[in-house]
C-alpha cells in the first residue's frame, strides 16, 4: 500500500524554522502499529493521520502519534493538518478563507485557514477551555529537575501550575530569559517531577522581548521529545495559567508567544482568550505554515 505524505513547518513564516510536521493521507486502513511505525520512521515531534470523518458535515478524521505514543490533542498538528487539507482543495482561490473541521480523539476542533501572498496561515478553536488539574511539587523540586535554583522559579505573580485544555501540561514560570536559556533535563529529578504532577512535560515560559509577550520552552523525554520547537496544545491550555498570575478582566486578550530559539527553530504562536463572567468561553490558537515536501510512503 503507498500513500501520500506531505512535510510542513508550523508557527513560522520561513522554511527549516517553526516545528515540523508530516501528514500522511488516506490512513484510514492503517492499524495503530502502522501508525506508530510511521511516526517514528518520520521521527518528528509528531506525524499526522487523515482519514475520512465519520460525520460527513466534517473535513477529516486525524490522530496524531508521536514517536512514542498516541495525542489525544495537539495545535500544531491540528493547524498543519488543516493547512494541507486545504492546500490541495481544488474549489476557490486559494485566497479563500477555508473552515476545515477535523475529527479528534478530543472531539471536533475547528481552523479557519487563510493564504494571503502565498503564505498560509491556520486558527484553530480550543474544544476544551483550560482548567486546573493536579497537585504542583514543591519549587526546589521543580529547580533541581530543569537545572536552576530555587530563587529562578517564578516571576511577579507567576507561580508552577497545571492546566489542562485537552492535555495536562505543568507550567514553570522562570525568572527571565537567561533562566530559561538555562533549562535542562536533569535525571531523575525529571521524572520523579513529571510522575508527581500527572503531566508527560513541562512548559517552561518567562516574559518575552521585542513583540513577543512570552517565550518559552518545552521538554517532554518520555515521548521521544526531548526538546519541542512550537507547543500549540500548551498554548490553548497557557490562559489558564495567565490568568491566575494576573486575574484577567473580562473581555478579549491577546498574546504573542515565541519557542524554539534556543534549539535554532524559532516559532511564533498567536493566542486569544475571551473571558465572559471570569470564565474561559473562547481561545484561539494560531499561527503561519510553510510547505515542505510532499511524495509516497509504502506499508
Amino acid at each position: 500500500m503507498r500513500l501520500g505524505f506531505h512535510t510542513l513547518d508550523v508557527f513560522t513564516r520561513t522554511s527549516f524554522t517553526g516545528n515540523p510536521l508530516a501528514v500522511v493521507l488516506d490512513a484510514g486502513g492503517l492499524t495503530d502499529r502502522q501508525m506508530q511505525s510511521i511516526a517514528r520512521e518520520f521521527n518528528l515531534s509528531e506525524t499526522v493521520f487523515v482519514s475520512p470523518p465519520h460525520d460527513p458535515a466534517n473535513t477529516a478524521r486525524m490522530r496524531i502519534f508521536m514517536p512514542r505514543g498516541e495525542l489525544p490533542f495537539a495545535g500544531h498538528p491540528t493547524i498543519g493538518a488543516a493547512v494541507v487539507l486545504a492546500s490541495l482543495d481544488a474549489t476557490g482561490s486559494p485566497e479563500t478563507d477555508r473552515q476545515i473541521r477535523l475529527e479528534e480523539p478530543i472531539g471536533l476542533v475547528a481552523v479557519t485557514v487563510t493564504c494571503a501572498d502565498g503564505l498560509w496561515h491556520g486558527t484553530l478553536s480550543g474544544a476544551v477551555m483550560p482548567s486546573a488539574v493536579g497537585t504542583v511539587p514543591p519549587s526546589e523540586k521543580l529547580a533541581v529537575a530543569i537545572g536552576l535554583t530555587k530563587d529562578a522559579i517564578g516571576f511577579g505573580n507567576h507561580r508552577p501550575g497545571i492546566f489542562d485544555a485537552g492535555v495536562p501540561y505543568l507550567f514553570i514560570p522562570v525568572r527571565d530569559l537567561r533562566a530559561l536559556g538555562s533549562t535542562r533535563v536533569v535525571e531523575p529529578h525529571w521524572s520523579e517531577m513529571t510522575t508527581a504532577c500527572g503531566a508527560d512535560g513541562a512548559y517552561i515560559y518567562t516574559a518575552g522581548d521585542g513583540d513577543l509577550d512570552w517565550r518559552a520552552r518545552y521538554y517532554e523525554p518520555q515521548a521521544g521529545i526531548p526538546e519541542d520547537p512550537a507547543t500549540g496544545s500548551a498554548v490553548a491550555a497557557l490562559p489558564g495559567q495567565l490568568n491566575a498570575a494576573q486575574a484577567l478582566p473580562n473581555g478579549r486578550h491577546s498574546w504573542k508567544v515565541g519557542q524554539g530559539h534556543e534549539m535554532g527553530r524559532p516559532s511564533v504562536i498567536s493566542l486569544t482568550a475571551y473571558l465572559e463572567n471570569g470564565r474561559f468561553s473562547h481561545i484561539e490558537v494560531g499561527g503561519h505554515a510553510v510547505l515542505i515536501s510532499s511524495g509516497d510512503i509504502t506499508v
